[in-house]
């Protein structure tokens, strides 16, 4: 395992951090608390130290499971997790994004995670309620009084982080240095926008359902129907979807790895600071992921794979790469222009 900076933070996490949203039963498809442990256990042998949880994961046990992991030696692990969602329904101060649902939802998670700091502490998902001065202004107070090392922000359009950060920057505030969504073969729309601010921001990615709900695993072949999980919502049985899967496959029997390592090898091989989220149900899926760290496509892998799941870029992206504009928007010099930029804007 090697390590990367989060963002533009000093701060030193391994290039694979371990979501625990599957740690407890209470949702009926987790594992068990020994279960958990071994899958702990597998990745701090494997040199990981960075743990992603939420206050809303199973009803609260992932942060108590974690807590008591932790115990022996706090200090060593990267702690991130989440406030905004509801944990208890009805009552409307207990979700969202203000301040006073953060207060309460990080002491809480303080509790249940045996710690008084957390190294990184995420806006789950934005509420389009409160405003970003306030939610800007309550995370730099949890800063300032200890609480919390560094803010990042998950789930959340790509405008609405570029004007928290700017905010943060002119006001002295702590800025976001991570940036959580979805991301895999199966889903790329992130490109568009979201992916090249968090490059030009400096901001460190933190990919989740890198493996498309399941797809990638290539355990849905042409005709099987998922029973369970996210991928009975439509994304395995969506032809472009499976033609992506089926090239996943062969690659993986090409180089003598597994489907799973090869879908998680591309999120990696990404430009950026790209720190993919693995998780499990089980010790024998987080090992399969985990070897992924021994697997490296070539370039004719990534060319196949970029192929078979490019997305359109759509307004005004597609527009502004069109010839007959940036002719008239480079007076026709476009091509004796050295961009060193055009990696982060994506033109």
């Amino acid at each position: 395992m090697r390590y990367k900076l989060l963002g533009r933070s000093g701060l030193r996490v391994s290039e694979l951090a371990l979501g625990t949203m599957t740690f407890g039963p209470e949702w009926g498809w987790g594992a068990s608390k020994d279960e958990s442990r071994r899958m702990f256990d597998a990745y701090a042998e494997a040199g990981g130290n960075f743990l992603d949880t939420a206050n809303r994961y199973t009803e609260g046990t992932s942060e108590k499971y974690l807590g008591e992991f932790i115990a022996s030696d706090r200090d060593h692990w990267v702690v991130a997790t989440k406030y905004t969602l509801w944990m208890r329904r009805d009552d409307p101060n207990f979700s969202g994004n203000h301040r006073k649902n953060m207060v309460q939802a990080l002491d809480a998670s303080l509790k249940r995670l045996g710690t008084d700091y957390i190294d990184l502490y995420w806006v789950h998902a934005w509420d389009f309620t409160t405003p970003t001065s306030e939610v800007m202004r309550a995370l730099d107070d949890m800063v300032r009084a200890g609480k919390v090392l560094h803010v990042g922000i998950s789930d959340t359009p790509a405008w609405v982080v570029s004007r928290a950060n700017t905010l943060a920057e002119l006001r002295g505030w702590s800025p976001f240095v991570a940036l959580q969504l979805r991301y895999s073969l199966i889903d790329r729309t992130a490109e568009r926008d979201l992916i090249p601010m968090a490059r030009a921001m400096d901001m460190a990615i933190t990919p989740w359902s890198i493996l498309g709900a399941g797809t990638l695993t290539g355990k849905y072949s042409r005709g099987a129907t998922p029973t369970e999980g996210r991928a009975k919502e439509g994304a395995a049985t969506d032809e472009r979807n499976l033609a992506i899967a089926d090239t996943v496959v062969g690659i993986a029997d090409e180089i003598g790895c597994t489907p799973s390592q090869v879908a998680v090898s591309w999120v990696r091989q990404q430009h950026g600071v790209i720190v993919p989220l693995v998780g499990a149900r089980n010790l024998e899926q987080l090992k399969d992921n985990l070897g992924a760290l021994e697997v490296t496509l070539d370039e004719q892998h990534l060319a196949r794979l970029d192929e078979v799941s490019r997305i359109e870029p759509g307004f005004p992206h597609d527009f502004l790469a069109s010839d007959p504009i940036r002719d008239i928007v480079s007076g026709g010099t476009f091509d004796q222009i050295d961009n060193h930029r055009a990696r982060h804007s994506g033109a």
